[in-house]
């Protein structure tokens, strides 16, 4: 089964590290195959800032990247 991983907190204004976004996919690693693991937010974003949802997304897609890059 694939697995959405909530990566980014929609419940938060704090912006996300792509560190830490990798970091949370790193852990997810340890439970689920990685070509199974879909990062995401864990909520939807709709009252949230524009700015700081697209700060959020930019910090997801970088995360992502990051561990993209440290397992292959």
């Amino acid at each position: 089964k694939d697995v959405l991983v909530g990566v980014i907190d929609a419940a938060t204004d704090q912006v996300e590290t792509p560190e830490e976004v990798a970091a949370t996919i790193a852990t997810a690693m340890k439970f689920v195959p990685k070509e199974r693991i879909f990062p995401c937010t864990n909520c939807g974003m709709a009252p949230m800032d524009r700015d700081i949802a697209m700060a959020k997304l930019k910090a997801l897609t970088a995360g992502a990247a990051l561990a993209r890059q440290r397992i292959n």
